[in-house]
Order: C-alpha cells, then structure tokens, then sequence
C-alpha cells in the first residue's frame, strides 16, 4: 500500500535525482524560449486592475532576465524579491545597471531584489517555466503560497502535454524510449492549485510551432532548451551509429513547412490564482496562525 500523501505523489515518469541535477546547473542567460513565454506571461500584468506592492521572482534566470527587468518596468514601485537555488549568482544577474537618470521612480527601489526568506511574503510571486521541472509540484505549489499575502496572487507557466509530440511519436515509431517525461494537463494544474489552497484559478495555453532549417540547428536548440528527465532513457552516451539514425529518423519524420521547414510543437500552459482569506476549520479546538486571524479580522470574517 502507498502511503504517500498525495500532496507529495512525483510526476509519473519523471527521474527527480536528474531533475535535481538539471535545476541546480549553474546559468547565467536565461533560454531563448523562456524568455518569449515570459514576455507573453508579462502582458497578462494589464488584466489586474491592482498592481501588486511587491512581488518574488522564483528561479530569474530560468525564467528569463529580460522578462525580470520588463516586469520590474511594469512594476517600478514594487518591492522586488528573489528565489533561487544559486542565489548569489540569481541576486547578481538581477541587479539593475547603474543608471544616470534623475527619474524619481528609480529612486523608490533598490538596484539588487532582496533574498527571499521563508518569512517572506508579497502580493505576487512570478514563477516562468519551472513547474513542469519539479519532481514534486504540489509541495512546490505550497511553498509558494506560503510566500504569497493574503489576497495576492500567483502567474506561472509551464510546458504543457502536447510538447515535442512529433518527436515522440518519431521515438514511439523506433521502439526507443521517450525523449523527454510527461507533461501535466492544464486542468489537473487548476485542480493542484486549489488543493494547495489558492482560489479562482484561471488556466489558459497556446501551442507555438518551432521551424528549423536542418536537423542538427534542431538537436542543438533542443540540448540548450534542457534534458531528457524521463526516468526510463537511454542509459549513458549513443553511439555515433545511433545518433545518425536519429538524424535521418528526424528528417524522414518531422513535418514540414510549405518551405521545407522541420517543424516541432511546444504547448505553454499560464496560471494565476489568488491566496484567499484563510477559514477557520470548525472544531472544539482550533489553531489559527496570527497572520491568518489579522486576515480574517480585516476581511470581516469571524
């Protein structure tokens, strides 16, 4: 019998030693793609009528430092908070240029975001493509709502099920393992949120067609964008032999553009969801944090 909690089932699939490893590599510029999806994330800002007072950036430069600086952009006045698992390298890549500029909203915020702590707590915690990479997501997802005020929010984003679908349907065809571990539904996302607490989940995703002119451009992009975390891969390095059969498998298999583009599918998933006003649980003894209690106080609550 399993007794694991299913707030801290692991994703089927995924090998969470390799993907330890791959989150603790140290980086210093963001992937191209994180980068574009942040940069879509961003103009989701405009649907919150609120700006928030302060916000945490959860793993920057995974996420995309050009995102970081538009955010903060969007956000002049917001105390900005930083959580990494290199942090001073993630503090360092953050740190705003030195600025000649006598525009006062420079003058409100600091150069470098703080360091999250574990008291920390803001009104929005930002967290771009990290998700689908944590072999426990729903402790991570409670983690960041402990981090988040009451009636704050959390965006995120994450690869959805449909990514590299044309590639795995290439491995399926030659009997080799999977390219890459499964990806988490949109809607089973909105069901995780809630049970660890958040409110009025909203989920949305959009697929974008990565074009490639030849297949070697394409296997690079692909080694830059991450790993193979599948708990069931190719054990150690292929073959030169191999690596030409997935070359032609590639070239025999992929779609193609009316131009004679290779083409693979990424499917994104966005979220935002609110931490609401925390409810007493009914009981003939009942603990409430003192936090939660101002919060109910204010609210009106009892």
């Amino acid at each position: 019998m399993n007794n694991t909690p299913e707030a801290e089932t692991p994703v089927p699939g995924l090998d969470p030693v390799a993907a330890q490893r791959w989150l603790r590599q140290p980086r210093t510029q963001s992937p191209w793609l994180h980068e574009e999806v942040a940069s879509r994330m961003a103009e989701r800002l405009q649907w919150f009528r609120d700006k928030p007072s302060s916000w945490l950036h959860w793993e920057p430069v995974l996420g995309g430092l050009q995102a970081h600086q538009r955010v903060r952009s969007l956000l002049p006045q917001a105390r900005c908070h930083v959580a990494a698992r290199q942090l001073p390298q993630a503090l360092l890549a953050t740190r705003e240029p030195l600025s000649a500029s006598w525009n006062p909203l420079n003058w409100v915020r600091g150069k470098t975001p703080a360091a999250a702590q574990d008291e920390t707590r803001v009104a929005m915690l930002w967290a771009n493509m990290a998700l689908h990479l944590e072999p426990q997501p729903q402790a991570l997802l409670r983690r960041w709502h402990a981090h988040i005020e009451t009636n704050g929010f959390l965006m995120f984003s994450c690869l959805g099920p449909d990514t590299l679908r044309e590639l795995r349907q290439i491995y399926q065809r030659a009997g080799w393992p999977e390219p890459t571990h499964a990806f988490t539904d949109m809607h089973d996302w909105g069901d995780m949120l809630v049970h660890s607490g958040f409110a009025e989940p909203v989920m949305d995703m959009e697929r974008i067609t990565l074009s490639y002119s030849a297949v070697p451009l394409l296997l690079q992009d692909l080694r830059e964008l991450g790993r193979n975390l599948h708990a069931d891969r190719f054990e150690g390095w292929r073959s030169r032999a191999w690596h030409e059969r997935l070359c032609q498998a590639l070239e025999d298999g992929l779609p193609r553009s009316e131009d004679g583009r290779l083409l693979l599918t990424v499917e994104v998933i966005y979220g935002h969801a609110f931490k609401p006003v925390a409810r007493a649980p009914l009981g003939s003894s009942t603990a409430v944090s003192v936090d939660d209690m101002r919060a109910m106080l204010r609210s009106g609550r009892r």
